[in-house]
């Protein structure tokens, strides 16, 4: 797994062994392992040369995506919270040519309500994973809860806020609201 997550290496093995140059030293243990970085920092953009991969809860579904987003944004509509049991889901967008389906196309449902695109969720586990069609639709909306390691974006609105749960209030964020759809 790329990004934040550390790798444990085990102290007295030289770098060069290893076929790379060496890599800054997080920490020691008492154990004699040191932690060590990974190839992408944990908050850059994904890119072709630092793809960003996601997946479900089980493992089923995984994904890549290898251009940076175009947006970020909270959705507070009642389908997310009753699709998500939250107050609102956090979902990016990333250009359809930036994504691929690593493994999974057979585990991957759709549930398409009345209004609305459809949302798209791991038969096995349940995630969450991606809104509208992520093979055909110009943008790929993604559940930022899905990604491997930090986006490299923030979020950037907040939409469907007139529909935000009254159990958790909206925060005085600074991030531009919308009432209902931001257009997209």
């Amino acid at each position: 797994m790329l990004g934040g997550i550390l790798s444990i290496l085990a102290a007295g093995m030289p770098a060069a062994s290893r076929g790379r140059p060496p890599r800054p030293t997080r920490r020691a243990s008492r154990a004699g392992y040191r932690a060590v970085r990974m190839i992408a920092p944990p908050d850059s953009a994904p890119s072709p040369d630092a793809p960003l991969q996601g997946g479900c809860l089980c493992g089923a579904v995984r994904f890549e995506l290898t251009a940076p987003f175009v947006s970020a944004g909270y959705c507070h509509c009642t389908h997310c919270q009753r699709r998500t049991g939250t107050g609102s889901s956090a979902n990016g967008r990333v250009p359809q040519e930036g994504f691929r389906l690593l493994q999974g196309e057979e585990q991957l449902r759709s549930f398409e309500p009345a209004a609305g695109v459809p949302k798209l969720f791991c038969a096995t586990c349940g995630s969450a994973l991606f809104s509208g069609d992520p093979f055909a639709d110009r943008e790929v909306a993604v559940r930022l809860g899905t990604l491997d390691r930090d986006p490299g974006i923030r979020p950037q609105h907040r939409q469907f806020v007139d529909s935000a749960a009254p159990w958790e209030p909206v925060p005085d964020d600074g991030l531009a609201r919308h009432p209902r759809s931001r257009g997209l």
